[in-house]
């Protein structure tokens, strides 16, 4: 049994693993960041429909998150890129490496919540004046939340897996985050 399993994984693998290299990189994060941020808001939807009874679907607001993810794929896709490049790849200062990966990864992080906060709120039809200071009076529920969740995540990111993985890896987390993206961008 265990083994039958572990040769369907394995051809699922073998199926999928195209997708993860060349080319066919960057438009697997684009979609799977698109995928994974319009999935978070259907869950924060289902959560918000479960306290008011008379909460109907927005599907507009999903629209916005799918599109906002795409629009956040590719420079995701290139900031891995980009910190790999930049780093020591071997060697006895691995666990330093991985370090400088996540403070790094750490410094741009009120970046990457700017542009969520920039896009959506075009997205919905606000100005760019209006989702800036929207940005400012959240940053710091969206900060503080960062910080407990993504050093670790990222120490796990950047020390077992390989590259081509990385942006899969942070969108899986990314489901729960968005979830809380979600509820931050859209309450009152």
């Amino acid at each position: 049994m265990r083994t039958r399993i572990l040769q369907q994984l394995a051809a699922l693998a073998r199926f999928y693993a195209p997708l993860f290299g060349g080319r066919n990189l960057i438009i697997t994060n684009t979609v799977s960041s698109g995928f994974l941020m319009g999935a978070a808001d259907v869950i924060q939807q289902s959560l918000e429909r479960r306290r008011k009874k008379t909460h109907q679907w927005d599907t507009d607001r999903i629209a916005h998150m799918f599109i906002t993810g795409c629009f956040m794929g590719p420079p995701l896709h290139y900031w891995y890129l980009w910190v790999d490049r930049i780093t020591p790849k071997k060697g006895s200062q691995r666990i330093k490496t991985v370090i400088t990966k996540v403070a790094l990864d750490q410094t741009f992080a009120p970046a990457f919540g700017c542009w969520y906060f920039v896009v959506m709120g075009l997205l919905q039809g606000h100005t760019l004046s209006y989702s800036l200071n929207e940005f400012k009076e959240k940053f710091w529920d969206y900060y503080l939340a960062e910080l407990t969740l993504w050093p670790t995540a990222q120490m796990i990111n950047f020390l077992f897996l390989p590259p081509h993985y990385r942006v899969l890896f942070v969108n899986v987390v990314t489901l729960g985050w968005n979830v809380y993206l979600s509820y931050i961008k859209h309450k009152n």
